[in-house]
């Protein structure tokens, strides 16, 4: 019954996706990449919380707080809450500066408002670096999904199920297959841990006995020293990373920037599923249960507490969740490789260089979780440390004057390259994300080399913040171009 259910939310995903591309005609570069920049509120809504709870929430977080304790869960609930006042300000310009450079990929905008192709490479060579992390990331919750059902099925066909699906999904209609499919697995995903969570609850009598200090170690439930740093540190960085690293891939869809407000102010409502998903971890200590690997510890208390057509149910919105995301992280990378790495290609060009890549990054990310799987918060936080070095070059052409191409770009490789040595080495930094460290370091390479070279003339557009709001329509118009601006010709 657990397999029936899963496959066949699995088939009827892929149906919902093929139904995407329902009356559109031709799928040009932008209509696959962007969506046309044409999503209303409500499907840039759920593009955006597909992606933003994927299943690291149903898989990474539970685990999280079972193997490292409530500094985790304190640190992954705040900086999402954090993120999303942020997100209402900081969005819409990131979408103002998508549709005023005709950019799909974020190397296009630092390129372009920086006139500079060397920056537009280093910044494609830095997300690749990043996004790659990312993918293994849903790979290994697929893995956990699927070995959890107790199918007779192997980790290589399970990482070969979510790259075929993932790949169909960006194969029919580009980003608008995922915005339609996350509709069905958001609804899934909610009932799933819902009912898994009332379940625990009551299997282990009630939230008092589940929470009881005797049966949960002290560790779960308190936080001081270095778990407390580390916690407030990370809130704050991954707080601006989210929107600035993650987010422009689907800021980019949409149609206007009251849509992107729209959306995000009811973003936050998903965060009243987390406190079921933390009675999960707690009911499998008072049931004293030992899982050997954290990542298993969500789908071994559903399995104890639910019937097993619903586990199924759960199963399929867990594995939804991590092919979705699978799916549009591919999307950006196969955006990324047309545009950027492979740049003067005609758009017909574009759109097969985009599957291509595609495709390849999907076999590399499943080579790399098959050969290099770790627990799943830790792989979350080496793409964290990369994607925010992003955060000082969005900063400078959002908010700041006469910040020079090659000061952006030494930051971005000084960053890169301190985030890889201090995720290897891990050394004792009192608690402070190692993330936020780096950033610190890249922002002083960009705004102090860029200070010492103020008497040099400098060539950049105008910051974000001062640029008029494009004209209702002007997102259709630019959109659907594949030339760059007249000013950068």
């Amino acid at each position: 019954m657990i397999a029936t259910v899963f496959f066949v939310i699995m088939v009827l995903s892929v149906l919902v996706a093929f139904s995407a591309r329902r009356g559109i005609r031709k799928v040009s570069i932008s209509e696959y990449l962007v969506g046309g920049r044409s999503f209303p509120p409500w499907l840039l809504y759920f593009l955006a919380v597909g992606e933003v709870y994927s299943i690291g929430t149903m898989i990474g977080f539970p685990a999280g707080i079972y193997a490292k304790g409530a500094s985790y869960g304190v640190w992954f609930l705040g900086y999402i809450l954090l993120a999303y006042p942020l997100g209402y300000y900081v969005a819409p310009l990131i979408w103002r500066a998508g549709v005023r450079y005709d950019a799909m990929t974020i190397p296009d905008v630092f390129g372009r408002h920086f006139r500079s192709r060397n920056l537009e490479l280093i910044t494609a060579l830095a997300l690749l670096v990043a996004l790659v992390p990312w993918g293994q990331y849903q790979f290994i919750g697929m893995q956990v999904v699927l070995t959890a059902l107790g199918l007779p099925i192997t980790p290589v066909q399970a990482v070969i199920l979510a790259g075929v699906m993932a790949f169909l999904y960006v194969a029919v209609s580009g980003v608008r297959s995922p915005a339609f499919v996350s509709i069905l697995k958001d609804g899934l995903m909610v009932l799933g841990v819902v009912a898994a969570g009332v379940a625990a609850l009551v299997a282990g009598g009630g939230i008092e006995a589940v929470t009881d200090p005797a049966a949960v170690p002290r560790a779960q439930v308190t936080m001081s020293g270095s778990p407390m740093v580390f916690a407030l540190t990370t809130i704050v960085f991954q707080a601006v990373t989210f929107y600035l690293g993650f987010s422009a891939g689907y800021i980019f869809t949409a149609r206007s920037e009251r849509a992107i407000k729209s959306s995000t102010v009811w973003m936050p409502s998903y965060m009243l599923m987390y406190p079921f998903l933390v009675a999960t971890a707690y009911f499998a200590y008072t049931a004293g249960k030992h899982v050997a690997d954290p990542n298993t510890v969500f789908m071994e208390v559903v399995r104890d507490v639910l019937p097993n057509w619903l586990v199924g149910v759960v199963a399929g919105g867990a594995g939804l969740s991590g092919v979705l995301v699978l799916a549009v992280t591919a999307l950006s990378i196969g955006g990324i490789v047309s545009r950027n790495l492979a740049p003067n290609l005609r758009p017909e060009a574009q759109r097969r260089w985009t599957t291509l890549a595609v495709a390849v990054f999907l076999v590399a990310a499943a080579v790399l979780t098959l050969t290099a799987s770790s627990l799943m918060l830790t792989v979350l936080n080496l793409t964290y440390y990369l994607l925010g070095q992003l955060i000082p070059g969005w900063f400078a052409l959002l908010f700041f004057r006469r910040v020079r191409a090659w000061a952006v770009a030494t930051g971005m490789i000084a960053g890169v390259a301190a985030s890889l040595v201090l995720y290897v080495v891990e050394p004792d930094l009192g608690g402070v994300n190692a993330g936020l460290v780096t950033v610190v370091l890249n922002a002083l390479l960009t705004f102090g080399l860029s200070a010492l070279a103020r008497s040099r003339p400098c060539v950049t557009e105008p910051p974000l913040v001062s640029v008029p709001a494009p004209r209702p329509g002007a997102a259709d118009t630019q959109g659907g171009q594949d030339e760059e601006p007249a000013a950068l010709r």
